[in-house]
């Protein structure tokens, strides 16, 4: 059974004295008033805290005798404004001689608080335009801000990006699904459509992630071969099950890299590819009249199948149908060596075009990307938000899977406990 990750709890303040609170809620009329003073609160709290900081900092506080042998005392302090959920706060940021006193609360150079810059953050990876995110944070607070702190806020994620595309992998995956999906960029004056490779894997302990994200303007085998060597020299030394679609060369490129790979070729691609030859009224009977190739309980069963839908109508309608099935034949067959339970999760992982829809979601807001880092910051804003829930699910198939895939995998991999 999955846990459940409890909520992180603020902690807890004690009640502050009626005398107090009678006296503030006699000062305040109007909901601007107890906002206002709500500020002031946060600035003198934020104030005693650093002064507090900096009391650490030489080793004792004010009014106490300065100990032997420390030359380092306070400085007065220097104004500075910071932005915060509440709107602007001026705060008195206390010094030292030694200029060597560095806030934790509000470090150096900070002219914003980790929340407001969540915000911003959040709303980005819902695929809103910088000119959007100000409109909408200066109605959500009491702040002006220009479209160059937005930039420069979400701009932050590029490190964030940059560590998680290079953080290492684990040394066995059994199952990763490869597939890309189309987004437009600018490149020397001209939009093009460019591919955004994804990995998504289900690890060890039965969780998804995504391993990486790769732009490149054609999805060919040389450029999987690049991905799945990157994969390789970060640390991955098995896949099981590679998931991929009938582009030509990709299985070559697999198993270049890792030889013992037992390629599957999604059946949900031959559907879909498959379909575009159909008309929109033809469709749902076309589908209908597939779905025995690829759900038959044997190869030979799934053969037959084909045989029929070979002497049915609709193979001589649309005669493009099969050679699609025949060419990727080899790639179908191992689907039908697997018991159910493995099939059943090898369609669930067909969730990789889940995660594609809700991108092409947020992408169609942009129109098109002006840099690939502006793409790849969206993308990975986007997919840690899809990918929270992962954490906390293992799913069905998994369980039900495992001891199928240790039987036939066997000492290939050692499952995980969630």
């Amino acid at each position: 059974m999955a846990r459940t990750r409890k909520p992180d709890l603020p902690p807890t303040v004690p009640p502050m004295d009626d005398p107090v609170i009678d006296q503030l809620a006699g000062e305040a009329t109007t909901m601007a008033e107890v906002e206002a003073i709500v500020r002031q609160m946060k600035k003198q709290v934020m104030e005693r805290i650093l002064r507090g900081e900096l009391s650490h900092h030489p080793g004792y506080n004010p009014g106490e005798e300065q100990p032997a042998g420390q030359s380092n005392h306070r400085n007065g302090a220097t104004p500075k404004t910071v932005l915060t959920e509440d709107g602007p706060v001026s705060l008195a940021i206390p010094r030292d001689r030694a200029g060597s006193f560095e806030p934790l609360l509000i470090p150096n150079h900070a002219r914003r608080l980790p929340r407001f810059d969540d915000t911003v953050r959040s709303l980005d990876a819902r695929g809103m335009t910088v000119r959007e995110i100000q409109g909408h944070v200066e109605e959500l607070y009491p702040v002006e801000s220009s479209p160059d702190v937005i930039s420069t806020v979400t701009d932050e994620v590029l490190g964030v990006v940059r560590e998680w595309q290079d953080r290492p992998w684990d040394a066995v995956y059994p199952v990763v699904v490869l597939d890309a999906l189309r987004v437009k960029m600018r490149d020397e004056g001209v939009v093009r459509n460019n591919a955004v490779s994804v990995a998504l894997g289900i690890r060890s302990s039965g969780q998804k992630e995504v391993l990486g994200l790769w732009i490149e303007q054609t999805e060919g085998a040389a450029f999987w071969h690049r991905v799945l060597t990157e994969l390789s020299n970060r640390g991955v030394q098995d896949m099981l099950i590679p998931l991929i679609d009938g582009r030509t060369g990709f299985p070559d490129a697999i198993h270049t890299v890792f030889p013992q790979t037992q390629i599957h070729q999604g059946v949900g691609h031959r559907v879909r590819q498959s379909l575009t030859y159909v008309s929109w009224q033809d469709r749902q009977a076309v589908a209908a009249a597939l779905r025995p190739i690829y759900r038959a309980a044997s190869l030979m069963a799934a053969a037959e199948a084909r045989t029929a839908f070979r002497a049915g109508p609709w193979s001589e309608t649309y005669p493009n149908i099969l050679p699609i099935w025949q060419r990727a034949w080899e790639y179908v067959v191992p689907l039908f060596q697997f018991p159910l339970p493995i099939r059943r999760l090898l369609s669930t992982t067909n969730a990789v075009e889940s995660v594609h829809m809700q991108l092409r979601k947020i992408i169609k807001t942009r129109g098109h990307f002006p840099t690939d880092e502006a793409a790849l910051k969206l993308l990975f804003l986007a997919l840690r938000n899809i990918s929270a829930k992962w954490q906390r699910n293992i799913s069905r198939e998994w369980m039900t899977a495992l001891p199928h895939l240790l039987l036939l995998f066997d000492g290939r991999f050692t499952p995980v406990p969630e």
